[in-house]
């Protein structure tokens, strides 16, 4: 079959010369006879390059009289039979370069980039917006996406001839279509020198839109926000997703940038997509563990600057608080950060980031105490309630940082003590709906707040003689008091194996 097809590719290409000045129709009959051939390896691999430059003539010519119509409304031009032409062709070259050098390198010698770009911004400025338009916008953008994929010199050139403007017309366009063919070009011609271009100002825009293009159509897709972000993620999104999480995301100064022009919903999303790539368990270079460094050292600065936006969420008509929702999420990337050992060992670090940590986990200790709202201790609460919830968890996730924080590390076990956060952990070792596994957090906090360090065993123990620290909770945590020459020990209750 592929032979027969092949056989027919010189007669294809004949009709279509013969028929080059021969009325739009039959072009069109003859590009789409092209259209069909080339969906197939080898007759791709057979093309010449005279196909090529009639189909480019074929563009142009569209090109000028799309033109000239704009320029003088007088001008005769079908424009619907000129949309479809034009949207054959580039489905024509779209297959003609799937996979295929050859034909990619052939098609940029001859500037079919160029004209293709060109054309776009045409299409862009008609005042026509209906589907034959679209098809034909689509169809040029799809076109693009082939012939740079895995070939750098096209990259290069759309790169040199699309941005940033072509991008941020396609990105902010009505069109869904448009917007992912586009964002599909994008991902398919970056690397890590043309990132660097988005720090401009006048490019940043691309990056934003980058961002403002995912939260809207990850809020559209799949609107559950219980659900991790990866398993929101339609195969349309993930060329946004990749973009973000394979280029946006290695350069530390573009990501500080972005977080200050984004609007508190957008750090939302984009926040989520940090979270996505710090969780990937895949080893990491030198260079990749230095860069997350640097945006845990950001993100570390952020969360100890709004901290106390969560304090909103007592309120029920503040519930959705979108500062407060940002912190959260804050919350929930340093958790994790602090469970690689790379990271952790540089968030360690930062003494600051730990009383900020123990001073919200009192202030919203105690703002629970206060009144009834989420921060308050309770048993009531249905599955249903947990989830609906924003801060459902947070007080766990502060405890869970501080335990991390302490994990073998002298300095950060004293500087609790000096803050005054072990009574505190003691004191939210219970069972909370509003915080699952609140009480586990508490003990793993507790055995890294009290290993190899003598101090801190010594007053718990002195808090539970002094019944400031609850027997049963202490227990609950495999630990219990013994008095050895007048001195009281902190020891652990579980039986070794035999």
């Amino acid at each position: 079959m592929a032979a027969a097809k092949a056989g027919a590719l010189p007669e294809a290409a004949e009709r279509l010369k013969r028929f080059m000045a021969a009325d739009p129709s039959a072009r069109l009959e003859s590009v789409r006879a092209l259209t069909g051939l080339f969906r197939e390896a080898q007759p791709r691999e057979m093309a010449e390059e005279s196909l090529f430059r009639d189909l480019l003539e074929i563009l142009m010519r569209a090109s000028n009289e799309i033109e000239q119509a704009c320029k003088d409304s007088s001008e005769p031009l079908d424009v619907d039979t000129c949309l479809v032409l034009i949207a054959e062709c580039f489905r024509c070259l779209r297959n003609a370069c799937v996979q295929c050098a050859k034909n990619q390198h052939v098609m940029r010698n001859l500037g079919l980039i160029t004209t293709s770009v060109h054309l776009i911004n045409l299409l862009d400025g008609m005042q026509v917006k209906e589907e034959p338009l679209l098809i034909a916008f689509r169809c040029s953008l799809q076109f693009l996406g082939n012939i740079a994929a895995g070939n750098g010199d096209s990259q290069n050139s759309i790169w040199k001839c699309a941005f940033p403007d072509l991008f941020l017309t396609c990105l902010t366009y009505s069109d869904e279509k448009i917007v992912a063919y586009c964002c599909m070009v994008l991902f398919t011609c970056l690397n890590s020198e043309k990132v660097k271009e988005l720090m401009d100002p006048g490019n940043l825009s691309v990056a934003l839109h980058i961002i403002k293009v995912y939260k809207e159509r990850l809020e559209s897709e799949w609107p559950l926000k219980c659900c991790s972000i990866l398993s929101r993620i339609s195969w349309n999104s993930f060329e946004v997703f990749l973009i973000v999480t394979d280029y946006l995301l290695q350069c530390p100064e573009l990501v500080k940038a972005l977080y200050a022009k984004l609007s508190n919903q957008e750090r939302v999303t984009f926040l989520e997509l940090i979270m996505a790539k710090v969780s990937e368990k895949n080893s990491v270079t030198s260079e990749e563990m230095h860069v997350f460094m640097r945006h845990a050292d950001f993100l570390a600065g952020c969360f100890q600057e709004k901290c106390e936006a969560v304090l909103k969420l007592t309120s029920a008509a503040d519930a959705e608080d979108e500062e407060a929702l940002v912190t959260i999420r804050l919350l929930d990337i340093l958790c994790e950060m602090t469970s690689n050992n790379g990271q952790l060992e540089y968030l360690q670090t930062l003494p600051d980031l730990l009383r900020t940590a123990i001073d919200t986990l009192r202030l919203t200790h105690l703002a629970g105490k206060q009144t009834v709202n989420i921060f308050t201790t309770t048993h009531a609460m249905t599955w249903q309630e947990e989830i609906s919830h924003p801060a459902v968890g947070f007080k766990a996730h502060l405890i869970r940082l501080i335990g991390n924080l302490c994990y073998k590390n002298k300095e950060n076990q004293d500087k609790v003590y000096e803050l005054d956060g072990i009574p505190l952990i003691l004191d939210n070792c219970s069972i909370d709906d509003n915080n699952p596994f609140l009480n586990q957090w508490a003990v793993y906090a507790i055995r890294n707040l009290t290993e190899q360090n003598e101090r801190n065993q010594q007053l718990i123990a002195q808090m539970e003689e002094k019944g400031l620290a609850d027997n049963s909770a202490l227990e609950s945590m495999g630990l219990q008091i013994e008095k050895q020459d007048e001195k009281l020990i902190l020891r652990s209750a579980r039986k070794k194996p035999s």
